[in-house]
């Protein structure tokens, strides 16, 4: 198939308006960095154990990636599907892991289920300011929270 030249024009121009967006929304993180950023930076640097990544849906093909990364640049990491996680999975999670949770609305029942029971520490993001995951007050959306979870009494 070969463009019509106003083909072109209107690819050129989606191309550009998306990495327009794209760059706006990079740009706007630069001010959303702070405390919680670094509190999180400083979990990665000190995990003893191995990075745990969790997320459903899309979240989860994100987390998966984000896995291979960390293993890939010789950070201990492996992807855990939150649903596999309730059956069994959850197992290889250890106290001295550090778990990042992923999850765009908040709103997955699995991640919802398991937070109560890992037993490491767990980052989560989540964008969404009602998010129903969130554990912890006064997050802003879209940043990590560096509070950590605490195991329960058992």
């Amino acid at each position: 198939m070969t463009l019509t030249s106003s083909q072109e024009t209107h690819l050129l121009a989606l191309a550009r308006d998306t990495l327009a967006i794209e760059a706006q929304a990079i740009s706007q993180m630069q001010n959303r960095l702070g405390a919680q950023f670094l509190g999180a930076l400083q979990a990665l640097l000190t995990v003893r154990g191995r990075v745990v990544v969790m997320g459903m849906g899309k979240s989860g093909h994100i987390g998966r990636k984000i896995a291979a990364t960390l293993a890939s640049t010789g950070t201990p990491a492996f992807f855990v599907h939150p649903a596999e996680a309730s059956h069994g999975d959850l197992g290889m999670v250890t106290a001295d892991d550090l778990v990042i949770a992923l999850s765009n609305s908040g709103e997955s029942d699995e991640l919802s289920a398991l937070l109560p029971v890992i037993s490491a520490k767990v980052l989560c993001w989540w964008p969404s300011r009602a998010a129903a995951l969130q554990p912890w007050p006064n997050t802003p959306p879209g940043c990590w929270t560096a509070a950590w979870k605490k195991r329960p009494a058992l």
